[in-house]
């Protein structure tokens, strides 16, 4: 984790497997969290889940999509950034009414 926390930082970009681990690690701890199958949270080419409460989904796109870059997730899940600069730079996608039920679930930590 000390290698993530410093790239985060403005460090030097940990190897491929350290940063996978990461984002593997928060989303299983968000869909601990907020069971259901409701909101889609991408971050590839590493992993994703459904979580939240609600309608569930089956087939095709989801309705609610979440989706960012290993580093913008990885400083969301450890709040070294907030939902709304995250979503107002462009760095967070999130579409769907419930989308931004996540920005309630962060950060993890």
């Amino acid at each position: 984790m000390d290698e993530i926390l410093a790239w985060l930082d403005g460090g030097p970009e940990p190897e491929r497997s350290v940063r996978k681990a990461a984002v593997k690690e928060s989303l299983a701890e968000l869909a601990r969290r907020a069971p259901g199958r409701s909101v889609e949270v991408r971050v590839p080419p590493f992993g994703a889940v459904q979580c939240v409460e609600g309608p569930r989904h089956t087939r095709g796109t989801p309705p609610n999509v979440v989706e960012a870059d290993a580093r913008t997730w990885l400083a969301l899940a450890l709040g070294r950034t907030s939902w709304a600069e995250a979503t107002a730079t462009g760095a967070v996608r999130a579409s769907g009414s419930r989308a931004d039920d996540v920005a309630g679930l962060l950060p993890l930590t």
